[in-house]
This record gives structure tokens, sequence and C-alpha cells, in this order.
């Protein structure tokens, strides 16, 4: 390599008052973006890490009321007394007065609240119970098989009303499954709802023909 070649690429490397200030400008801009960056980054953890905070909060706070609320409805459906014998009124429909041999009657079964204050009733099949007579003979009850209890919490003027259906069929002392049950034969039957704690409490007799 010659001197002149040497010379001309040192002057290639050495850079000019003004180079070095736009060089140290932009090293400077650079700089700042990223500290701006940064600091959005920091903010936006901060930011996620303080929402995710509240969020917990909100919702461990929306548990406490929920429990609260449960334990206090816990705590007022033990004081609130069971329904009387002149609380309640049963009351029983059907779409249909007739229904043939193997078929299927759906009845409508409603408890009435005619008290004044609030009580607790079960409207379970096996506490409110449909039972199909057939002159003395009881044919069929819905209490023969057990059923979870359904308590309801009534206050003057409530009404509950459940779909009970009845397959033509008789039951026996024993709890059966339904396809096994024998057929009832035609004829003229009866219907009626009654209350297992207080017996006394009757709806009207529904009858219907078997043919």
């Amino acid at each position: 390599m010659t001197s002149q070649q040497q010379r001309k690429r040192g002057t290639k490397r050495k850079l000019s008052k003004r180079q070095r200030r736009i060089y140290m400008r932009r090293r400077i801009v650079v700089g700042i973006v990223l500290l701006l960056v940064l600091a959005l980054v920091i903010f936006g953890l901060y930011s996620i890490g303080r929402g995710i905070g509240m969020v917990s909060k909100s919702i461990g706070h929306y548990e406490e009321q929920t429990v609260s609320r449960q334990q206090a409805e816990t705590k007022k459906a033990k004081k609130t007394p069971k329904c009387g014998a002149d609380d309640v009124k049963l009351d029983l429909t059907s779409g249909a007065q007739s229904v043939e041999v193997g078929g299927s009657l759906e009845f409508s079964a409603t408890i009435a609240h005619e008290g004044r204050g609030q009580c607790l009733i079960d409207g379970s099949n096996t506490s409110r119970v449909l039972t199909i007579t057939s002159g003395d003979d009881t044919i069929w009850r819905s209490d023969t098989c057990p059923a979870d209890s359904r308590m309801l919490l009534m206050a003057q003027g409530d009404k509950d009303t459940q779909k009970i259906a009845w397959n033509a069929n008789q039951t026996g002392s024993k709890c059966v499954s339904d396809d096994l049950l024998p057929k009832v034969d035609p004829g003229t039957y009866q219907a009626q709802l009654s209350l297992k704690d207080h017996p006394q409490v009757k709806s009207r007799k529904l009858p219907f023909v078997v043919d």
C-alpha cells in the first residue's frame, strides 16, 4: 500500500466535528426513545398488576357478599316455620278427562299460600302426593319412589304449580321402574292431591276415564 492510499484511508476514518455532533444527537435520540419504551413497559406492567389486584379484590368482595347473603338466607330459612294446615290450599287440574289404556295423563298440581306470614313447605312428589283411586282401592301414588325434597318459601298469595304424569299404571308398596308396572284396566278413576304432613289438606277429587 502506498503512502497516498494510507492517507486516503485515514481520511475516511476521521470524522468531522459536524458528523460527530450528528452521531451524538442520534445516540441521544435513540437513548431517549429507549428510555420512553422502558418507561412504557414498566407502566404497562404496573397497570396490569394493579388491574389484576383490583379484579381479585372485586372477586373476593363479591364472594364474601355471596357467602354472607347465603348465610343470611340459611339463617332466615332456619327461623321460618313450616306451613301448617291452615296456610296452604291444594288444587288439581288435568288437560283431559280420559286416557287410553297404556297412555299417559298429565296433571297440574298447585300449592297456594293463603296464610299471612311466610312459611316453608316441601313441594316434592313425596310430600305433596298425587293419589289415583278406583272406588276404595288405591291404584297409584306419586310417593311410592323416593324423591329429593323441594323446599318452598311461600308468602301470602304465592302459588307453585308442577306437572305430574301418570302412565295409566298401578303401583305397589315398593318402588319399581315405571315400565315394569302393570297397566290399569278400563274404568272410572279419581285423582286427588294431599299433604303427607297434613293429611286433612286435600284437593277436590278429579274424575276421569281410562278407555
